[in-house]
């Protein structure tokens, strides 16, 4: 089984080719932006971190944008740097050449201000946006998909349907030999030891007991339980009564094979295949964006009260498991589980149809985000103060 896709210089294959302008820290933001918008075919990430940070988030959104312009939905990169931020953009350039990729670099002190910036930026992006153009897609095996899934804006249609079927489509993939990458620790609580159960071994095993514990750890820092911001409101107000109902009803996306290992935030899929955890937060525009970072070259999202954002490089398939929704959101969901409430369709029929929607977006069809670029909304997460 194949798909369409461009294969890069270190073996992996995209299902988009854009050439990424990357902001080094929140205030080159703008002028990214106004490169991307200057330059048809460019993505940017307007993320807000990269300077007055700790040395350990520091590293982590450095890694974090490196891990982002390796992905195989990445042609080519153009860095743009203040020139006096934390983040260490000589490491990044260094480290995303590596992979083969042409990847350049702009400072907007150094230009001499924005505008000349701009300018600057903008002629290197034209040029590599037209060196992107010129590569083609080509067969792919399958096994060489990395799959990230997430739910968001969930009710208790989502473990009854959406969920479902997401978990029967990652149990197809591992089977197929492809990769499928599932995070949202805080949505593991009251649950982990299900999910702890799946591990290969006892290391993974502690592994999600650690991760879980840390993430209650930093809510507990601020005088506050968990269980203060899980459920959401827009949760409660679904029909999910607790923190651990919404747990189980999470945990089914991941369907039902061994759990391989844990990710850290940052970090980069190389060869691993199989069903993995990355040590994520719930809330979209971090959780996004890890998972591109992974190397995802898409992801599946199951949505139960409708959440209709994507992400600049990564497409995202929106799975709606309320029937009620799917009528009222059907421009931005893409696939309707609600026939799974209804009783009109099983799992197993959705889950074809979301397989075979996926290969179609691995070769170059736009999910309903993509086509009205409602992808913008992205952040980094770290992990200690602002300072």
């Amino acid at each position: 089984m194949e798909f369409m896709g461009y294969v890069r210089p270190d073996g992996k294959a995209g299902a988009r080719n854009y050439t990424a302008i990357i902001p080094s820290v929140t205030c080159a933001n703008d002028v990214a932006n106004a490169i991307c918008h200057q330059v048809q075919g460019a993505i940017t990430y307007q993320h807000h971190q990269g300077c007055c940070q700790l040395p350990p988030d520091l590293d982590r959104v450095t890694d974090t944008l490196i891990s982002l312009a390796m992905s195989p939905n990445v042609a080519n990169v153009l860095i743009v740097s203040l020139g006096c931020e934390g983040t260490d953009h000589e490491r990044m350039v260094k480290e995303i050449a590596a992979t083969g990729k042409h990847v350049e670099i702009i400072h907007i002190q150094e230009l001499g201000g924005v505008s000349k910036a701009i300018q600057a930026g903008t002629d290197i992006a034209r040029r590599l946006v037209i060196e992107a153009s010129g590569m083609q897609r080509q067969p792919v095996d399958i096994s060489n998909v990395i799959m990230s899934i997430k739910c968001g804006a969930s009710d208790t249609t989502s473990g009854m349907a959406s969920n479902c079927v997401i978990g029967y489509v990652a149990d197809k993939l591992v089977d197929l030999g492809a990769t499928v990458i599932f995070g949202e620790t805080t949505e593991f609580i009251g649950g982990e030891h299900l999910v702890a159960r799946r591990g290969v071994n006892e290391d993974v095993s502690k592994k999600v007991f650690e991760i879980v514990e840390r993430m209650e750890t930093r809510a507990k820092s601020l005088g506050c339980d968990m269980r203060k911001g899980q459920p959401t409101p827009g949760n409660i107000e679904g029909g999910l009564s607790s923190i651990e109902e919404k747990s189980l009803g999470a945990i089914v996306k991941s369907g039902t094979k061994p759990i391989q290992g844990v990710l850290e935030y940052p970090e980069h899929i190389t060869n691993q295949k199989g069903l993995w955890i990355k040590d994520t937060p719930g809330r979209e525009p971090e959780i996004l964006t890890g998972m591109a970072a992974t190397g995802a070259q898409f992801m599946l999202f199951s949505t139960g009260r409708g959440a209709p954002q994507g992400f600049p490089s990564m497409p995202v398939i929106k799975i709606c498991g309320n029937p009620n929704t799917y009528e009222r959101m059907s421009e931005d969901m893409d696939l309707n589980a609600g026939l799974i409430i209804k009783g009109e369709k099983t799992i197993e029929q959705v889950g074809e149809e979301a397989f075979e929607k996926l290969l179609h977006v691995l070769s170059g069809e736009m999910t309903k985000n993509e086509a009205i670029q409602y992808f913008s909304a992205i952040d980094i997460h770290t992990l200690g103060p602002v300072i």
